[in-house]
């Protein structure tokens, strides 16, 4: 394959970059206004009174504020490995599968939540659930939460939006695995290089890890799996359909 100069961006992925930065800034914008706009756009448990169909897509261009970690390292993975996706794929199956990845990390990582919500609705009173479902947002918007460790976790779960292109980005690194699975890629720590084969299936392995043992609780591990996962079925089936896919 013939990659791109390193400042040459494919469109796709210079639309996408810049949308989520014009997103980020907006957001920080209405935040000193006096308007949040994560309620809206977030990605909020379907039963919860915030959620909306349109954050399955629009959940994909919000991240944290203020810092700017959280959208810097997703933009600069995308940049990395979604400029020679997209070379490689053109613009219109690259943006289908980046769209696809992202909405199915959403899906995973809403069905995973759901099993949460009924395991602790299991083990509260009726009462308790509905106190919860009452003044539990007014809380949250406080900064404060139940010191009950159940109503607690009912509340972050309904009022916890998810955000963010990880899920999108990690099937992106999927993808690049895939197709380009014995290229070095170099580690900043240690500083070794490493097949991306290897270091794609390692990824995955320690996002499983964490979502499982709930280590880093507050990001969404299962997100990322859910990209890599709904990205290696799309893959599959691109391979199995098309005698011309690379």
């Amino acid at each position: 394959m013939n990659y791109r100069p390193a400042l040459n961006i494919p469109p796709v992925v210079k639309n996408l970059i810049l949308a989520n930065v014009l997103f980020f800034v907006i957001t920080l914008v209405m935040k000193q206004m006096g308007t949040n706009l994560y309620p809206i756009l977030g990605l909020h448990f379907p039963l919860s009174e915030k959620f909306k169909l349109h954050q399955f897509f629009t959940y994909m261009f919000m991240h944290s504020t203020p810092g700017f970690g959280h959208i810097f390292f997703n933009m600069f993975a995308l940049y990395m490995f979604g400029r020679v996706l997209e070379s490689v794929w053109g613009p219109k199956r690259f943006l289908i599968f980046y769209l696809v990845t992202g909405i199915g990390a959403a899906v995973l990582q809403t069905g995973v939540t759901f099993i949460e919500y009924k395991v602790l609705l299991a083990k509260m009173d009726p009462q308790q659930i509905a106190y919860v479902k009452e003044v539990g947002y007014g809380i949250w918007e406080q900064g404060k939460n139940f010191s009950d460790p159940l109503a607690g976790k009912l509340n972050a779960i309904l009022n916890t939006p998810t955000v963010g292109a990880s899920g999108a980005v990690f099937g992106i690194l999927l993808g690049f695995g895939m197709l380009f699975p014995n290229t070095e890629l170099m580690l900043l720590f240690p500083p070794i290089p490493i097949k991306a084969k290897y270091f794609v299936t390692g990824y995955g392995l320690l996002e499983l890890f964490f979502g499982i043992s709930g280590i880093q609780g507050s990001v969404a591990h299962f997100a990322h799996l859910g990209g890599m996962l709904f990205g290696y079925f799309m893959i599959r089936y691109w391979r199995k359909n098309s005698n011309h896919f690379y």
